[in-house]
């Protein structure tokens, strides 16, 4: 799963657990440990990619299919995690969340800081992670595009 913060990975990450893959969320396991608030800290960004990689290999050496919803903002992270489980005959699918800046922006504005997935980001910073992100590219790999109306529409309509 990848997008810009507000995109509505998080949204769609769930929909995929609830049809039965294992979910890894970033955020959450950083709500966990008590950060309610971004960016984070390098050390505790290492720390928390550390745990969720090992969940991830651990998850997928008995089989199971996982969404990883994070960010991946940059094509230098997704090729990272690519490295992770290539090895392993996985071939991972990237989903982006192609969502219009405007709704990002307002999404994120709206938030209220009460969970993992509502985190609160100055006006500024979560234009940065938007104008920011790495958008990915076929060559890099199975890639599926959530358009912002798929989002709203799942079922096509």
């Amino acid at each position: 799963m990848c997008g810009p913060a507000g995109s509505g990975k998080s949204t769609v990450a769930r929909q995929l657990e609830s049809g039965g893959m294992s979910r890894l969320s970033f955020d959450e396991e950083a709500w966990r440990l008590g950060i309610r608030s971004q960016p984070l800290a390098e050390d505790v960004r290492r720390e928390i990619e550390s745990h969720l990689v090992q969940k991830l290999l651990d998850l997928v050496s008995t089989h199971s299919d996982v969404v990883l919803d994070y960010s991946f903002w940059s094509r230098r992270m997704r090729e990272e995690y690519r490295a992770v489980i290539r090895p392993l005959g996985i071939e991972p699918e990237t989903f982006y969340l192609a969502t219009p800046r405007s709704v990002v922006l307002a999404r994120i504005c709206a938030r209220a800081g009460q969970e993992a997935n509502d985190v609160q980001l100055p006006d500024h910073l979560a234009a940065a992670y938007f104008d920011n992100f790495e958008i990915p590219t076929p060559d890099e790999g199975p890639l599926t595009v959530i358009t912002y109306a798929r989002c709203l529409h799942p079922d096509g309509g």
